[in-house]
């Protein structure tokens, strides 16, 4: 087999992370780049995904509404009209 070098530019921290996820599951970095590359030629394809993460904040949010949706609080009804929604919304 004909090898070839090819340089990449990447994050310092991300070269690192994958070097030691490659080498959790028993492979180098090489390895791994090698059969992306395999896949990529083969299929003509590129899939990417990023894991949802939500932030504290957000978390804490959705925390206050899941409590407002169990004590049926902070919620208004639903309208058919227009008219209607005013006569909700400047009710005292």
């Amino acid at each position: 087999m004909k090898t070839s070098v090819i340089n990449v530019k990447t994050d310092k921290d991300i070269k690192k992370s994958a070097q030691r996820v490659a080498e959790e599951l028993g492979l180098s970095l090489s390895t791994v780049i090698n059969a992306y590359l395999r896949q990529f030629v083969r299929n003509k394809e590129i899939h990417l995904s990023a894991a949802p993460h939500m932030s504290a904040e957000l978390e804490e949010f959705l925390g206050r509404v899941e409590e407002d949706i169990k004590k049926k609080r902070n919620f208004s009804p639903a309208f058919s009209s227009g008219k209607e929604m005013d006569r909700w919304l400047n009710s005292p």
